[in-house]
């Protein structure tokens, strides 16, 4: 009884240094924070830009092999971070194929796995969203004369708000990963130390209140963002369009990307006709 007296003291008190720290202004603690939006963010915007064009390409896209590539992509989802740290780690070393760049333990090594690990989420997801829309609003956009990549972007666009999500998802998945950004980066003070390792390092070393604070920091930093999401100004902009260029929302069944490409359509034909 004694010992779990003792235990929950022990953690109040780290709680509590953990709270003064984060509201502090130390600096080895948001040099750290900082590097770590850093490489997370920058693996998202390279994951998403790559990540968003071929899922959409791939929900509407129909080709010979197609189920081995879905199969492919959704075995890469459950790949775990060490194994993708490792390969990385292979390709960046000196005896390795990308040796000669010297990449390894640094910023830019991060990236790399963070973003190879993200990608397949960005695109799997983004392949359910544009699949499930093209459902909805295929036959539509085709009989407006959008071809596969047409209807891929299209529809992308019109499922806009649901890939915040996506990228919400895949920056969670970029900032909470520890194993890939520990074998690349080498957890250097300084220089490759982000907020999960050295959270690990921390707890190792019995430092918890460090932690602690950099654990709250983290979730801090998810919830605030989806926070800013839910708070975008952006509403539901079909209505205000439709109304701006004159045409009904029933051309295209409501849908934004339609209303957008069957008003040119509409206004190429009134050209002809005139």
């Amino acid at each position: 009884m004694h010992t779990i007296v003792e235990s929950m003291s022990t953690l109040s008190e780290s709680a509590i240094t953990a709270l003064q720290l984060t509201f502090s202004a130390d600096p080895m603690l948001w040099t750290i924070v900082g590097r770590s939006l850093a490489v997370s963010g920058t693996a998202c915007l390279l994951a998403c830009g790559a990540g968003v064009v071929l899922g959409a390409w791939l929900g509407v896209a129909r080709f010979a092999g197609r189920g081995a590539v879905l199969a492919l992509l959704n075995t890469m989802l459950a790949v775990p971070s060490v194994v993708v740290g490792l390969v990385v780690y292979l390709l960046l070393s000196r005896s390795g194929p990308l040796g000669a760049l010297g990449w390894l333990f640094t910023f830019k090594a991060m990236v790399i796995a963070q973003t190879l690990l993200v990608l397949p989420v960005v695109t799997a997801l983004t392949c359910q969203l544009v699949a499930d829309a093209e459902r909805g609003h295929g036959e539509q956009l085709q009989s407006i004369g959008a071809g596969p990549v047409m209807r891929s972007l299209l529809l992308a666009w019109d499922e806009r708000y649901a890939l915040l999500t996506v990228l919400i998802a895949s920056f969670g998945r970029a900032i909470s990963e520890v194993g890939a950004v520990m074998i690349v980066g080498g957890n250097i003070d300084g220089f490759t130390r982000v907020m999960t390792t050295a959270i690990a390092l921390e707890t190792s070393k019995g430092d918890l209140p460090l932690a602690l604070a950099l654990g709250l920091i983290l979730l801090a930093v998810v919830l605030a963002l989806r926070l800013a999401v839910e708070a975008s100004p952006f509403g539901d902009i079909n209505s205000m369009i439709a109304t701006l260029i004159g045409i009904p929302m029933h051309h295209v069944g409501g849908t934004l990307p339609g209303i957008l490409y069957g008003s040119v359509r509409l206004l190429r034909t009134d050209f002809r006709t005139e």
